[in-house]
């Protein structure tokens, strides 16, 4: 009967560590989407501000200006809910823009120009691994979550559910194949 016991007490201290492990896996991996997420937030303003700058230097017509700075507001200004539609908006503003070489070229011959035109590029470049890394993050933690230990133990607490950030992230074929950028 004791060692009956002991066998108990020893399987449910098993679980218990098991499941601890679990559920301090799953605050990782929410913290993990939590700076994913920031990063993200960070690399979409830079290009909005990038691109708002470039906007309003002169340096692009005026058609192709007020095409460019109206989608970079719209996506600096954008409320959570309409965030993923905004920075899709930017996207194909900057594809629009930026869509031939002639026109990254314009910029680079300006005063100043070559330098916008490599922090632009950069900031085209790092939206979509920002984007990927926090997607990343947030598939992991949606497969820890669909497991039933997770369910029933309610191991994941009151964080809500990840959601993964779509958009349109493609770069201007102009910008994105930018040597020694």
């Amino acid at each position: 009967m004791t060692s009956t016991l002991i066998w108990i007490v020893v399987a449910l201290v098993a679980i218990g560590l098991y499941l601890s492990w679990t559920a301090g896996r799953l605050d990782r991996l929410h913290s993990r989407i939590d700076a994913a997420r920031a990063a993200l937030d960070a690399q979409l303003l830079r290009r909005a501000s990038v691109a708002q700058e470039l906007a309003t230097s002169g340096v692009l017509d005026p058609a192709a200006s007020m095409v460019l700075y109206e989608a970079a507001h719209a996506a600096r200004q954008a409320e959570e809910d309409n965030r993923e539609v905004a920075e899709s908006d930017l996207s194909q503003a900057l594809r629009a823009v930026f869509g031939e070489v002639q026109q990254v070229e314009a910029v680079q011959a300006v005063p100043g120009g070559e330098d916008a035109a490599r922090e632009l590029a950069q900031a085209v470049r790092r939206v979509p691994m920002a984007r990927r890394f926090h997607n990343d993050a947030v598939r992991a933690a949606r497969a820890l979550r669909r497991h039933r230990k997770v369910r029933w133990f309610r191991l994941a607490g009151h964080a809500p559910f990840p959601l993964a950030f779509e958009m349109d992230d493609e770069a201007p074929v102009a910008l994105a194949d930018r040597p020694g950028t």
